[in-house]
């Protein structure tokens, strides 16, 4: 009689099992049907990260610029060290009054503001290589000297 018992027990506890294994998947299927068809549009902002181009400068030098565009060009961002949008769009409002940059106001920092940033480095920074738009270790070594003039803005 004994082998009758287990029999049923098995029976019994594999259908339990069944039941609730059954349950869980259509739970699960249901919660996933219930889920939003569709996401919101993220925006171009959200997933853009700001650009930073510190163009080899430190952390540390590179707030000492930031400094001297908040005291002089308009920068109103955080003294953070992090050369983004905001700092070359006050960066080139100096290149633009000084050192012939014709290009927009946009923080972006190509090949016509790094013309215009070498004009000013080799004004008075050391810099003697070519004005050719290309940030380079020359153009590097002399905006760091640049900088480091400025930690008298902080």
């Amino acid at each position: 009689m004994r082998p009758k018992v287990l029999t049923r027990t098995v029976v019994s506890v594999t259908a339990v099992v069944g039941i609730a294994a059954g349950s869980l998947a259509s739970a699960g299927a249901s919660f996933a049907a219930s889920a939003p068809t569709s996401m919101p549009a993220a925006s171009s902002e959200a997933v853009v990260p700001l650009a930073v181009v510190n163009l080899g400068l430190s952390t540390a030098q590179a707030k000492n610029v930031q400094c001297w565009l908040k005291a002089n060009w308009g920068y109103t961002g955080a003294l953070d060290g992090q050369l983004g949008t905001n700092s070359w769009k006050a960066f080139q409002r100096n290149l633009r009054a000084y050192w012939g940059y014709t290009g927009a106001i946009d923080g972006i920092v190509g090949s016509g503001t790094v013309k215009a940033l070498q004009r000013l480095l080799k004004d008075s920074w050391g810099y003697t290589g070519a004005i050719d738009g290309d940030p380079g270790p020359g153009t590097q070594a002399a905006f760091k000297r640049f900088a480091n003039a400025c930690s008298g803005w902080c």
